[in-house]
């Protein structure tokens, strides 16, 4: 681990050398009528990278894990993976990004390892960037406090005249020789932590409660069927909250074939337990079921799963509090800190 500056004259062209001696993926502004927003795409030119977003609307893992991947082609009897990693360099990945990444990564490593995913992921430098302005509706400060951020090659924190960068990894160091660095001081190196810490109090919404007090009384309230039927009476089950949040990871697969029916493939897209038929299996003989056929029993299985179900293997709830879900959903009822707050102490 290693400290370094960059002044602000010298970051264009330290961008400018990385761009051409690799691919790079960081958050650029996508124009709308209403407002801008951001998303991650391939950067061509340096001016583009925006390191003052709030937030994009679609999250990192889907460098990683996209949300239509092939997983494998086939002609008549030969088959070819579809795994294709590219060396990228992850620019500009907000910490609480980087958490919704650990736990992906945890998650598709356990038992048997997800090589369509880990085979990207190990592929990749990730730059983590602090926050510069913080979105309406984010809550990460008040999250999941005990988890840091861990799988990142390198932090960038914006300070005065420049930039602290912080080499964690091998990978991390390497970029260094894109750009013109000096070692950082100790102030400039207090200046990086009180801007994070600046950042975290601008948080505008704020979760109550501990993780483990969060965990138990959302684990009580399963039974409490009139609570969840309150919640979720305006859900439209359009599976938007799932789609934006950085820590969901279900996805469906299908396989299909050309008119030729000798050439085809498998592919696996991201899938929603919010929607109506996520739960939804077939018996045989044209008959099904659906476990979690009404609404409510869907509402509160991703709450479940967000603030309980995987705390244990995750080591904090599966969620960071980027805000995704609250500013996707149409019905405005899908913020995590409006609906744990008012669910009783266990």
């Amino acid at each position: 681990m290693s400290f370094h500056f960059i002044k602000d004259q010298d970051f264009p062209a330290f961008l400018s050398g990385l761009i051409k001696a690799r691919t790079v993926v960081g958050p650029v502004a996508k124009t709308s009528r209403q407002q801008e927003k951001f998303v991650f795409a391939r950067l061509t030119d340096p001016a583009a990278l925006r390191l003052d977003y709030d937030v994009t609307i679609l999250p990192p893992k889907k460098e990683f894990f996209p949300p239509k991947q092939n997983l494998l082609l086939f002609d008549g009897p030969r088959v070819t993976p579809g795994i294709e990693p590219e060396e990228k360099v992850l620019f500009g990945v907000h910490p609480y990004d980087m958490k919704a990444l650990d736990m992906t990564d945890a998650l598709f490593r356990e038992k048997n390892e997800d090589r369509n995913y880990t085979a990207h992921r190990e592929a990749a430098t990730v730059v983590v960037s602090s926050v510069q302005k913080v979105s309406p509706r984010a809550f990460w400060a008040s999250i999941g406090t005990e988890v840091k951020p861990k799988g990142h090659d390198a932090w960038l924190t914006k300070v005065a005249g420049g930039c602290v960068y912080e080499a964690v990894t091998a990978k991390g160091e390497a970029l260094l020789q894109h750009g013109k660095f000096a070692a950082a001081s100790e102030e400039q190196k207090k200046a990086a932590r009180r801007a994070d810490e600046e950042a975290a109090r601008q948080c505008p919404e704020k979760l109550q409660g501990t993780s483990a007090s969060n965990a138990k009384k959302v684990r009580a309230a399963f039974s409490r069927e009139e609570l969840w039927t309150k919640f979720a009476q305006d859900c439209f089950s359009c599976g938007s909250c799932n789609t934006v949040c950085p820590t969901c990871y279900c996805f469906d697969v299908q396989d299909w074939w050309h008119v030729d029916q000798n050439t085809g493939g498998r592919t696996r897209t991201w899938d929603s337990c919010l929607t109506e038929d996520f739960a939804k299996i077939s018996l045989g003989a044209g008959a099904q079921e659906n476990f979690r056929e009404e609404r409510a029993e869907r509402f509160r299985h991703r709450f479940m799963r967000k603030a309980a179900y995987l705390n244990e293997k995750l080591g904090g709830p599966a969620c960071v509090g980027c805000g995704r879900c609250s500013a996707a959903c149409t019905a405005d009822i899908a913020d995590p800190t409006a609906v744990i707050n008012s669910i009783p102490e266990a």
